[in-house]
Formats: structure tokens, C-alpha cells, sequence
């Protein structure tokens, strides 16, 4: 059997490109159209875009999937296995950015124990919001993640971005038209992705993107291009673990007086403390909140 990576699902297919000792191969080998064998269906397994697998070659130049090798991750929404780094999309305008569904998005992340990287998207269009750009890099900074701007259509930040892809298996989300297809675009010169009009009046772009599937960059590295999300739930996360999603909550929460603390009105509470200190965001608490609520809610209607 060989060894190769699933680079693209569709239709009952899984696109398979060889490995060699276990790594990516950046070349020019086709990868093999595969099936997989049935004894996955019957286990309540599938094979996912990212994933390691033994295959065999058919006799009519097709391939089988016979054994998916051991994951270090795997999502949901985007089915993916093996992503090391979720790089998270968000414009500046055209969508107008929005704090609230980046911390939305941080929340998934976090919970998938992944690596963020927020690129803020379309500087050309930033005009008089420059100031409120560095602000937002300079809070999220502080929390301790790590934010480029970017403008694909001058260069600005894109070689920065590359960079930082390179080697390993990154996965692109963010709002649907804030130019995903087009900063790969700007990585790849040549891929010619399929990029969308956006719809002032509605807010976001037409979805592009249709499947996933992992693009290959010419430095070691595949990112996997997905279908951009205007909205996300947490049904895979539960209510006593989205705390744990605000990383800068930690160092306050170990300090709280009352053990499994929700940090919502309990006295005590190191984190409300922190905020009314100036130390935790408010936005960043307002969007806790919001999403707790969110989250009891469901639970209470389930």
C-alpha cells in the first residue's frame, strides 16, 4: 500500500497525492481518483479533505482508500482533518467588520484547539478607519493572537500571510465576500479562483466556494478554501466550556471564589472584576455574555 493525502472530496471520490515518509509532496503528481472500501461506512467513518491514508492502486489506474492514519485534529464545519492553522478572514468594509462574529469564530477555534491567525482583509477600503483597524490589531494582539492586515489587491501583507502557510495544513473561514478567493488569488498567481460580487444591499457575497478542497502553495504548504459562513452555532461545544474559549479569561477565572463559576453575575468573580478594571475587553465580555445566553437558551429548547 502507499501513502498519500486526501486533497479533495466530491461525489463519492476522494483525490488522493502521494506522500513521501510521511510528508507533503509539493510537485506536479496528479492525484489518484479513489473510492473508499466499505468497511468505513460500516464503522461510522469517513474519509475527510487533510486526512493520511493508505491506498492501493486499481487495475484501471484508480485507487482505494483502505486505511485512514491517525489524526492530530478534525473539524466539523469545515469537514478537514489535520489542520494546524485557522487563518480567519474578516474585511474591513464590504462586509463592514464585525467583532462579534470574529469572536464567534475565535470561540470554534479555540475549541478545535487550533492555532488562529486574524487577517483583516481590503485595506484599500479601510479610508478613514485606519485608526479603529490598528486598534482592533492592537486588542487582539494583546490577548495574544496574532492579526495582519492585508490588501490583495495593492500586496500589502500577502507575502506575510504566505509565510506563514507555509509547510503545514491551513484552513481559510471567515464571513462570506470578505475576499478569501482572492488573497489566495494573490498568494498563488495562476489559480484563478472563482471570486464574487458583493451584494451591498444584503451585506455579503454569493457563496464561490462549493466543496473543500486543499490548494496547494509552492512552498510546502495546502490551505483549505471552504465555503464562507454568515452565521455559526455552538451544538458541538458546551456551555461550561466556552469560558475556557476566552483565553484571556484564564489567568482571572483560576482566581474566581466559587469553583465552576459562569462568570455572569456570581460575587466574586475575578473576570467581571477584570473587566470593570479595564483588563478583559468589554466587548470581548459583552460577546460572552451574548453567546452564554445563546447557548442556555438552545439547551433549555433541546
Amino acid at each position: 500500500m502507499l501513502e498519500g493525502l486526501i486533497v479533495k472530496a466530491l461525489s463519492g471520490y476522494y483525490y488522493v497525492k502521494p506522500l513521501q515518509d510521511g510528508n507533503i509532496i509539493s510537485g506536479e503528481d496528479p492525484a489518484v481518483q479513489c473510492r473508499a472500501r466499505g468497511i468505513f461506512k460500516k464503522k461510522g467513518i469517513s474519509p475527510l479533505v487533510g486526512d493520511h491514508v493508505m491506498y492501493s492502486l486499481t487495475e484501471n489506474g484508480e485507487g482505494t482508500v483502505d486505511e485512514i492514519l491517525p489524526r492530530s485534529s478534525q473539524l466539523i464545519r469545515p469537514p478537514v482533518a489535520n489542520v494546524d492553522l485557522a487563518v480567519l478572514l474578516f474585511s474591513v468594509k464590504e462586509p463592514d467588520l464585525s467583532l462579534h462574529l470574529l469572536d464567534k469564530f475565535l470561540v470554534h477555534i479555540e475549541h478545535s484547539g487550533l492555532e488562529a491567525l486574524i487577517c483583516l482583509t481590503k485595506q484599500d477600503l479601510a479610508d478613514d478607519s485606519d485608526d479603529v483597524l490598528e486598534q482592533v490589531k492592537r486588542q487582539y494582539e494583546d490577548i495574544g493572537y496574532e492579526v495582519l492586515i492585508t490588501s490583495s489587491l495593492q500586496g500589502i501583507g500577502t507575502e506575510d500571510v504566505k509565510d506563514r502557510l507555509a509547510g503545514r495544513i491551513s484552513v481559510f473561514s471567515g464571513q462570506s465576500g470578505v475576499g478569501k478567493s482572492s488573497l489566495l488569488n494573490a498568494l498563488m498567481p495562476g489559480l484563478s479562483l472563482e471570486t464574487s460580487e458583493i451584494s451591498l444591499r444584503l451585506g455579503r457575497g454569493r457563496h464561490t466556494t462549493r466543496h473543500v478542497e486543499l490548494i496547494e502553495l509552492d512552498n510546502g504548504g495546502y490551505v483549505a478554501d471552504t465555503p464562507g459562513f454568515s452565521q455559526l452555532d455552538f451544538l458541538e461545544l458546551g456551555v461550561e466550556e466556552l469560558s475556557t474559549c476566552f483565553k484571556e479569561f484564564a489567568p482571572y477565572a483560576a482566581e474566581c471564589k466559587f469553583r465552576g463559576c459562569s462568570h455572569m453575575q456570581e460575587p466574586g468573580c475575578r473576570v467581571i472584576q477584570a473587566k470593570e478594571d479595564g483588563n478583559i475587553l468589554a466587548s470581548r465580555y459583552e460577546h460572552y455574555v451574548e453567546f452564554y445566553t445563546e447557548m442556555k437558551d438552545k439547551k433549555r429548547r433541546y
